[in-house]
């Protein structure tokens, strides 16, 4: 299968402070789950909008905090897809998945 994992509010926590992701802390547990799906095969894509709205270069930052967390994946996408609705049938609310066991 392959995962879509957003990174800021799903992975890590920062408190909306969208000026400086250098300050955001992992969800450790919610890591391991990811790992998890990564180690039995699956693909891992993070993406995120950093950057997005203040044009800033978020890349190489987020670059090292996935490795510093111990983040495995395959992909890293910057940048969203702009939609103000996102509807989906396979879409999972991530406080619904990481809670689910």
């Amino acid at each position: 299968m392959i995962y879509f994992v957003d990174i800021d509010d799903t992975i890590c926590f920062n408190n909306n402070d969208k000026t400086n992701y250098r300050l955001a802390k992992p969800y450790n547990e919610r890591i391991k789950k990811i790992n998890d799906l990564f180690d039995k095969g699956n693909t891992i894509i993070y993406w995120t909008a950093r950057g997005t709205l203040t044009g800033i270069n978020w890349f190489d930052v987020t670059i090292k905090q996935l490795n510093k967390w111990n983040c495995k994946y395959n992909e890293l996408r910057m940048g969203k897809p702009y939609y103000d609705i996102f509807i989906d049938d396979k879409n999972i609310n991530s406080d619904i998945f990481f809670n689910a066991d």
